[in-house]
């Protein structure tokens, strides 16, 4: 038989075995299986809730009596007439503002100085994290006899220095400093170990380099620090948002009542909408409020999106 002969034979198509099928099957689907318990575990306690409340809000919802008829937005359009809401919602921003910009503005000094090499730098990295275990009732308990009005500590130094005592609770200004004071107790050194664990993943050769350039520390701080920490900033930064947007356990142990103040003056959206369900039993305009914070903390998550991709952009362009 000739060479040609031989060419012209057509060959018999290999059969793939079993195992290696599963093998091919494996490849593609088994990502899919690894994360599949995060989007499982999601859609049973964080979609579905989330889709039922926008379900309840549309009804009139009693605690006792369950599912009434359908109302509508009349739900939402009762909440928004309430000065009450706009009361809640002031307070909640201004709080927000008060805690989450000098929070994560300390967390990052704190963290720059614990990615130096410190002596006993595991028992400094722990220490910052003692405030986040304990519990809000214990802060606000003793954050409380810190900012009493007449017998607390901080204006007994103040009357020592000559400076008249402050209306802790009363002025809302003062009020929401201190609710802002816990939430900083609370949640920089958990926001400063999070910005560690970014600072470390640096290179070091950066920095190296930059030093034999004549770099200052300042310099490659903020030439080489911010900008490699840029992705961990932002998550820190989302997190601090919905988190701040929801206080709901410091201003509720700030006294003894737990409804804002008498005038309502660190009342927070989250304290309105449990007084509104668990009070008044109405689940249809919790639900409402619930949804009108959601909404609130898309809009501000969206503005600090579009900030941060604007110091993006600016950044490239200077480079």
């Amino acid at each position: 038989m000739t060479t040609s002969a031989l060419r012209a034979k057509p060959r018999t198509p290999r059969r793939i075995a079993f195992s290696q099928k599963l093998g091919r099957w494996d490849v593609k689907i088994s990502p899919y299986l690894y994360v599949s318990p995060f989007f499982i575990v999601f859609a049973v306690v964080g979609l579905f809730p989330l889709l039922y409340t926008a379900w309840v809000s549309l009804h009139k919802w009693d605690l006792i009596a369950g599912q009434g008829p359908w109302v509508g937005l009349d739900n939402f359009t009762f909440v928004l007439g309430q000065d009450q809401f706009w009361e809640a919602l002031r307070n909640t921003l201004s709080i927000f503002l008060l805690s989450s910009v000098p929070q994560i503005l300390l967390a990052l000094l704190i963290a720059a100085v614990l990615d130096n090499n410190l002596r006993g730098s595991t028992f400094w990295r722990m220490s910052v994290l003692l405030p986040y275990i304990i519990m809000p009732v214990a802060v606000g308990l003793i954050f409380g006899q810190l900012f009493a009005d007449k017998y607390g500590l901080i204006n007994n130094l103040l009357g020592h220095i000559g400076i008249p005592a402050i209306g802790w609770h009363t002025d809302a200004f003062s009020a929401q400093i201190a609710i802002a004071t816990m939430v900083n107790f609370r949640w920089t050194g958990y926001n400063a170990l999070i910005l560690l664990a970014g600072m470390q993943a640096i290179p070091r050769d950066l920095y190296e380099s930059a030093a034999i350039d004549g770099a200052g520390r300042l310099r490659r701080f903020f030439s080489i620090t911010i900008p490699q920490l840029r992705p961990t900033m932002i998550f820190v930064i989302i997190t601090a948002t919905i988190g701040g947007l929801q206080i709901f356990d410091e201003p509720t142990v700030f006294d003894q009542y737990g409804t804002g103040g008498a005038d309502h003056q660190y009342l927070t959206l989250t304290m309105y909408l449990h007084n509104i369900g668990w009070q008044q039993l109405d689940f249809g305009r919790a639900s409402a409020i619930a949804w009108l914070l959601f909404v609130v903390i898309i809009l501000i998550g969206l503005i600090n999106l579009a900030i941060t991709r604007r110091i993006a952009s600016n950044e490239g362009r200077l480079r």
